[in-house]
């Protein structure tokens, strides 16, 4: 407790004053127009609480507390996949610009039946609270291959900006497999990923489901069956890990946003092995789940694999106009 706040005041003065510190400790989860701490006097109270799913102690303290001028908006830019591709570390990114809003966890409106009959009202009060000037987004990566969703977010915004982060199929098909593995909750194979993509008789598991999500065509075909194509921007994951600013500005410039997220946003942990985020007053990286370690897979195995995807990497460089060079063996 700060000490001008004890001399000669009541208990309920003391307790009074204890919260506005609290709640000025905390305001920096919200970011004005120019990226501005705001102070205490230009908030706002809302009286709409119904939709927020929060974690955090700050969180908790804020839900009924917003900026004037500012409303929920339905997201004017979506990252619709691909899973384990990077979803989450791409609106981590994003958020580091003063100009993007970001919806909490994901939302999974478009490609849940029972939560896309709640209406666009519903799904607008999963948003966060924006300025004018400023982008929501929100991710949910089984949009890419759920086939209605494509339809169903063009019902919405027929000229919203679709995000895909892709990385190499095997390499994403074995992060798959890894997180499947270790969910407690899962159903998952007492199989080892070798056994499950590899048949007895030595061909490729097409049916296994991270086989089918990576790959990429068979799903981007039906994005730009409704889409065109220059509302969808493909971003490169792999060179999202080890160079995210050249991929990040490449993202500012389809998003229409300023040039803001450069090399002092980032720090490299050698222990986690990838780089972590630096905001003006805090580091961050992602959780500990980020980052499992994989099984060992043989070299056979993954040479098997890549020339699997080696055509069906063609088909998708043909359609993108994009080539990701994945190796093929």
């Amino acid at each position: 407790m700060r000490r001008w706040c004890v001399p000669n005041v009541q208990w309920s003065q003391l307790v009074l004053c204890a919260t506005v510190l609290f709640l000025l400790g905390g305001l920096h989860i919200y970011r004005g127009p120019n990226g501005e701490p705001q102070t205490l006097d230009e908030l706002a109270v809302d009286e709409d609480t119904s939709g927020f799913v929060r974690t955090t102690q700050d969180d908790r303290t804020y839900r009924r507390l917003r900026f004037p001028k500012t409303s929920r908006r339905l997201p004017q830019a979506i990252i619709i996949g691909v899973r384990k591709g990077g979803t989450r570390a791409l609106l981590e990114m994003l958020f580091l610009h003063k100009s993007v809003q970001k919806a909490n966890g994901e939302v999974h409106f478009f490609d849940r039946d029972d939560n896309y009959e709640r209406g666009l009202d519903w799904y607008r009060r999963r948003m966060p609270y924006s300025f004018p000037n400023q982008i929501t987004i929100e991710k949910s990566p089984s949009y890419f291959v759920t086939p209605e969703v494509p339809e169903r977010i063009k019902a919405m915004n027929s000229s919203v900006k679709l995000l895909l982060i892709l990385r190499e199929p095997v390499i994403r098909a074995i992060s798959d497999y890894t997180q499947l593995h270790s969910n407690p909750m899962a159903n998952r194979s007492s199989r080892s990923f070798e056994q499950l993509v590899i048949r007895p008789d030595g061909t490729v598991n097409t049916n296994y489901r991270p086989i089918a999500v990576s790959t990429y065509h068979n799903h981007v075909y039906r994005w730009l069956d409704v889409f065109p194509r220059d509302q969808l921007f493909v971003v490169n994951g792999d060179r999202l890990i080890t160079n995210p600013v050249s991929e990040l500005k490449r993202i500012e410039t389809f998003l229409g946003l300023e040039h803001r997220i450069g090399a002092d946003n980032f720090y490299f942990n050698r222990t986690k092995g990838f780089y972590c985020l630096r905001y003006d007053s805090v580091d961050k990286c992602l959780k500990e789940t980020k980052g499992r370690k994989h099984p060992d897979v043989r070299p056979s195995v993954v040479s098997k694999l890549r020339e699997h995807f080696g055509h069906h990497n063609q088909k998708l460089y043909e359609v993108l106009g994009q080539d990701f060079g994945w190796p093929e063996k």
